[in-house]
């Protein structure tokens, strides 16, 4: 079993992180908990708030790509885990600028592995479906299935994931992978497809859909999500993956119809825009393995809790009077 004595969680001040710092507070068995954030676009202090508040956490801003500081971190706070977050996540972003998606989720998650080795910390590697690239239809994808990505983004991601794997077989570095699906939910960054969307309806600003619309992903609940990475950390075996998936599976075309139709608002709003390049039609994950081992599984329905998320961030993003 792993320790969660002390805890470093990296990109702790986002949204899949910001929700993981949540459910690691509610354990009694964690005495402290650092997040580490360097504060760009997608982190913001105010995801924190709440959790601020326990005596237990601490919070440092700062870059996974200084290794004084991520060591100097390590050793006053004599952590005992990591669950590394930080990533550059949004693939528009990556293809207009690519570089700065490998300095920090290939480069920073090297620069971590590495620190981690020198204290003999394990680390859980927050992952992605995208390395596996496009799901063909009626399939889904196994831990074993070879890394195919389609985007600048992807790539990254797979090489990170790389990187964990080769740290393992060459240094035996106590190291998972969790791979997650589509995540929703409160505290999402407004770029991301849900609260974009929520966003613009509630201004009667049409919905920009790629293309058909008819791209599948997965979608899972933040609070799903975060106990999943919890529990690949405390039961996973070291050098494997664990997929983290609720079998939700919509089109992109769907969930904006559903949105309009939770906010009232017509579907005469969406709008079908030029398909970016290398966009992948669908993604879908084999859980069984994390079912069986984890002992975990997602728990909110997509139903109800898309449509709780949905007023949620409807009474965040509303226009002010």
């Amino acid at each position: 079993m792993r320790n969660f004595q002390s805890i470093l969680v990296t990109g702790g001040a986002g949204f899949i992180g910001s929700t993981l710092v949540r459910k690691l507070l509610e354990r009694s068995d964690i005495s402290r908990l650092v997040v580490l954030d360097s504060l760009t676009y997608a982190g913001d202090r105010r995801n924190l708030s709440g959790p601020d508040q326990d005596p237990r956490f601490h919070f440092v801003e700062g870059s996974i790509n200084d290794p004084e500081l991520v060591q100097k971190l390590l050793k006053d706070a004599a952590i005992t885990g990591i669950f590394h977050l930080a990533a550059e996540s949004h693939v528009d972003r990556s293809i207009a600028d690519p570089a700065n998606f490998v300095h920090t989720n290939v480069g920073g998650t090297s620069c971590l592995l590495d620190c981690a080795r020198l204290a003999q910390v394990p680390i859980l590697i927050c992952s992605t479906d995208e390395v596996y690239g496009p799901t063909p239809v009626h399939t889904t994808f196994s831990e074993s299935d070879p890394l195919k990505p389609s985007s600048p983004y992807s790539a990254s991601k797979a090489a990170a994931d790389l990187m964990a794997i080769a740290a393992v077989t060459t240094y035996g570095q106590d190291v998972v992978i969790a791979r997650c699906t589509n995540n929703y939910g409160p505290r999402q960054h407004r770029e991301k497809l849900i609260p974009r969307f929520v966003y613009q309806a509630l201004r009667d600003e049409p919905l920009p859909i790629y293309g058909s619309g008819q791209q599948i992903r997965d979608w899972i609940h933040v609070d799903d999500c975060a106990l999943g990475l919890i529990a690949a950390y405390e039961h996973g075996t070291k050098a494997n993956v664990y997929h983290i998936g609720a079998s939700s599976e919509s089109t992109n075309l769907g969930i904006a119809r559903r949105l309009l139709k939770t906010l009232h608002k017509p579907e005469s709003l969406i709008t079908h825009v030029t398909d970016r390049p290398g966009h992948d039609m669908r993604y879908a994950l084999n859980v069984s393995r994390s079912l069986q081992i984890l002992g975990w599984k997602a728990r909110i329905p997509f139903r109800t809790g898309f449509s709780e998320v949905v007023r949620e961030l409807a009474s965040d993003l509303r226009p002010a009077d």
